[in-house]
């Protein structure tokens, strides 16, 4: 395996992996800009453009690119987060360049038909719909609301009911043409093709990209706070959580092991004391999520009303003892589960290039496999308790319900058992 890159006269960076041993490929454009990248009135369009994307260019219609793509066995798929939005095909290796054409045309020739978007507006408020409806996944919008309140990285990605039907095609074309510049994009492929070849199709296909940079997104302001929402559940959704570290912060890997220690499989601390000791719930997990200039961690569960308040004080009793009780032992576990997970992930090119194309956008430049697991190794016990302590009781504590919330204390206790004064949540 072999990665190359080369920058174009435009600035977009073609990024690729030669993978010779399968017969597949992934190639994909990401975009510099997700939700966090929304104005004032924009709420929800970076996510309404990735869907009408598909929906009909100069030269293809919607079906066409359907029926193109899945002629040739291929498929075709796009994704807005809240930093970036990607584009990507896999394909026989043979049918890479037909990749190419169909990513360039969607990306540079969509027309935003008037009939087309408003279909697409519908799918979206039902999408939004669905989501209202899913508590497991409705937790974690109001969680990102309370640790970012007001600011677009706080915003679901969805949008609102409102904000979606309201955008017209001048408003989605404005958007492209300020957000979709070729600095701010990278072209990455993986498996069976040739670097050569690759920047030959960007060249051909998306040589019209703008070749200025686009706006800076907002930087982020971590608050903390509590959002809860009353509903008859048979279960409390529950996410705790704190301000995390950024991608390239020096403790980035520690607050990775950190919520793998706390929360991260079968073994982990949380599982084993709430799930397995106790009998408190069915699943907790503890995760990490890193952005260019913040992160945040977080610990969900879900359990019935009468089990909210022992849960509760279960959890924040671990949570406040994590900073002196993470051990070697517990350590090397977390980190051995990253190394394989990381390691596994290469089998596949799909992931190959994601990797590739979200470390250029964060970094740069992708990073090779040795210099990550060199960062993660690197990181002592010590490191961990450290963060563990900076986070937990250093930082004011997010707390997000939906369900019955009759036996759910205060975030202001909670942030007392924590160690975390209750004027930090000023």
């Amino acid at each position: 395996m072999s990665v190359e890159t080369t920058r174009l006269d435009n600035g977009l960076l073609v990024a690729t992996e030669s993978m010779p041993h399968i017969e597949s490929a992934a190639i994909g454009v990401w975009v510099g800009a997700g939700s966090r990248s929304e104005r004032e009135g924009e709420h929800g369009i970076s996510h309404l453009l990735e869907h009408m994307a598909f929906k009909g260019t100069k030269r293809r219609t919607a079906r066409q690119i359907a029926e193109e793509i899945e002629a040739v066995g291929g498929e075709l798929n796009a994704a807005t987060s809240v930093e970036n939005t990607y584009y990507y095909a896999r394909v026989l290796g043979d049918d890479v360049a037909l990749a190419a054409d169909i990513l360039g045309d969607i990306l540079l020739e969509s027309e935003f038909d008037p009939e087309e978007l408003k279909r697409e507006q519908h799918v979206i408020v039902q999408e939004i719909g669905a989501a209202d409806d899913t508590p497991d996944d409705k937790v974690f919008d109001l969680f990102q609301g309370a640790a970012w309140p007001e600011q677009p990285i706080g915003k679901p990605i969805l949008g609102t009911v409102d904000t979606v039907r309201g955008f017209g095609a001048p408003a989605l074309r404005a958007y492209l043409g300020s957000h979709y510049r070729a600095p701010q994009m990278v072209l990455s492929a993986a498996g069976a093709l040739d670097h050569a070849t690759v920047v030959a199709l960007a060249e051909e296909k998306l040589a019209a990209l703008p070749t200025s940079g686009g706006p800076d997104d907002p930087p982020a302001r971590y608050f903390g706070g509590e959002r809860r929402e009353e509903r008859d559940l048979q279960e409390t959704q529950i996410v705790l959580g704190f301000e995390g570290r950024r991608y390239g912060s020096d403790d980035y890997y520690a607050a990775q092991l950190l919520a793998s220690v706390l929360g991260g499989g079968m073994s982990s601390r949380l599982f084993q004391e709430i799930r397995e000791s106790r009998g408190l719930c069915y699943s907790i997990y503890a995760f990490h999520w890193g952005f260019t200039d913040t992160g945040l961690m977080g610990v969900h569960v879900a359990t019935g009303e009468g089990d909210v308040p022992e849960l509760v004080d279960v959890l924040t009793a671990e949570l406040a003892k994590a900073a002196g009780a993470i051990t070697d032992a517990e350590v090397d576990r977390s980190r051995a589960q990253m190394r394989a997970g990381l390691l596994m992930s290469r089998e596949s090119a799909a992931s190959r290039a994601s990797q590739m194309a979200r470390q250029i956008l964060v970094y740069g430049r992708p990073l090779t496999m040795q210099e990550i697991l060199s960062r993660i190794d690197a990181v002592a016990v010590a490191d961990v308790r450290r963060v563990a302590e900076e986070l937990i009781r250093g930082t004011p504590p997010t707390l997000a319900a939906i369900g019955p919330l009759d036996g759910l204390e205060g975030l202001s206790d909670i942030a007392g058992r924590l160690g975390t004064g209750v004027a930090a949540l000023a």
